[in-house]
């Protein structure tokens, strides 16, 4: 008899492919993965509270599925909740959520298929947790089911974070930072490449110190070098590459392995050298300066990413001055924004003089001011240039189609609109003009016949 599961998978794309890996174990263990709920036997939701707001999230998530567990609305013999609520809250999580049936730690996923069995044999609040700093599992990435479009995947190379900053509760959820063997990522990227992904984004919570607690020093250069090889892969991007941690053997491997996309997303999180020394983050402007002028010198077409945090404890008018100052300075290509959040548990969440929630908003946005500007002028300076464009998918006009380039990651960035007489599908990649810009997005057209020079 066929049992019936659904998933839900909220936060972080490095949430995602632990998403993918569950279900590809609950596949090889009889289980079949249904869009519906209100099917399913069995319905996981893999929880995300690294801020208030994803923290309610899935709360609300939660309650929303737990309704399937009633008669007339759906069939759900069990509700499991997996990843970084069930870790933080262990303790008084069934008390406070009796509707879940189980909860399976950020470092237990690979018992899920034996939890949602014990939960159909009538087992009740079942508790799946190991220690967060336990080594990563290398052999279940071979099983992932992909939740993205069939042409991109992404490529988790490492768990759990050393930098503890001094806002964030990640090392509490998920420990230490561990990275995965190197040739076990490689065996995984090659047969994500076999299965047509053309697009592999590397992820992790500090992609740029990949390897330094296996091999005793960072090793991300040699594996960016490795998958470059791999027959298949067309674009290789890098995710979470922190500016105090990147070497400049990475930046010379992302120069020169032609796959590799000259994008790179680096959070700053703030440029004020008083915030960053509160947030006990590392860095510093001049660091900084110097590492985005290193990148850009060595790759003058690369688009930068970067996310910043306003509000934080103690934040001053003057520090907040500094930080509007730094971001018209560096123009990022692109950049994001987020209110500072105060987690329970955290050492600034004990910090004095924190800042009103209706001043953080307002800074908030006039950082995002400053950024569309200096987005739109981005923009604009594309017009007339030819690029490659990953067609993501088409609009309801006509012969209108929309995609990203080499300097767009998937979901968070900008897109280009395509023009085309000719039927382009999802996953093709074509040669495009710009002839306009938004303040985000470009427009341009089909060029058949042209080629890139060298």
């Amino acid at each position: 008899m066929s049992r019936k599961i659904a998933f839900t998978s909220l936060g972080c794309d490095k949430n995602r492919v632990d998403s993918e890996v569950m279900l590809g174990i609950l596949q090889k263990n009889g289980y079949t993965a249904v869009a519906d709920e209100a099917e399913a036997d069995i319905i996981v939701v893999n929880t995300c509270c690294f801020i208030k707001d994803a923290l309610e999230e899935s709360i609300e998530t939660i309650l929303e599925m737990s309704q399937y567990k009633n008669p007339g609305v759906g069939n759900c013999k069990g509700l499991i909740v997996a990843g970084c609520l069930g870790q933080r809250y262990e303790k008084e999580f069934f008390d406070e959520l009796p509707e879940v049936d189980a909860i399976i730690g950020t470092t237990a996923y690979e018992s899920i298929a034996k939890v949602a069995d014990e939960i159909l044999g009538g087992k009740e609040q079942v508790k799946q947790l190991e220690s967060i700093d336990l080594a990563m599992q290398d052999g279940n990435g071979k099983l992932r089911v992909l939740s993205t479009a069939p042409y991109f995947a992404y490529l988790k190379i490492s768990e759990g974070c050393d930098n503890r900053c001094t806002y964030c509760v990640i090392p509490q959820m998920r420990g230490r930072h561990r990275s995965r063997e190197l040739e076990s990522l490689v065996e995984e990227a090659t047969l994500l490449a076999q299965q047509g992904v053309k697009e592999l984004v590397i992820v992790a919570q500090d992609t740029s110190i990949y390897g330094r607690d296996l091999y005793g020093k960072p090793m991300l250069d040699v594996l960016l070098r490795r998958l470059n090889a791999i027959e298949g892969l067309e674009w290789i991007r890098l995710l979470y590459a922190y500016p105090e941690t990147l070497t400049e053997e990475t930046i010379a491997a992302m120069a020169s392995c032609e796959k590799v996309c000259h994008y790179i997303d680096m959070p700053i999180q703030h440029g004020n050298d008083a915030v960053l020394k509160r947030m006990g983050r590392k860095s510093s402007q001049t660091l900084i300066r110097e590492k985005v002028a290193r990148l850009r010198a060595a790759m003058p077409d690369i688009a930068i990413r970067t996310t910043l945090i306003v509000g934080f404890p103690g934040e001053t008018e003057e520090e907040f001055a500094d930080l509007q100052s730094f971001v018209q300075e560096m123009k990022f290509d692109r950049l994001g924004v987020f209110s500072y959040s105060q987690e329970e548990g955290t050492v600034a969440a004990e910090m004095e003089n924190q800042i009103p929630e209706e001043t953080k908003e307002e800074r908030r946005e006039i950082i995002m001011d400053i950024q569309k500007s200096i987005a739109a002028a981005l923009c604009e300076k594309e017009v007339g240039k030819v690029m490659e464009v990953l067609i993501e998918g088409k609009l309801p006009e006509e012969n209108i189609f929309c995609g990203r380039t080499r300097r767009d990651a998937p979901e968070i960035d900008g897109l280009v609109f395509v023009s085309s007489e000719e039927e382009l599908y999802s996953g093709d990649f074509v040669t495009v003009r710009i002839r306009e810009a938004g303040d985000y997005d470009l427009m341009g057209d089909v060029v058949y016949g042209y080629e890139f020079s060298e």
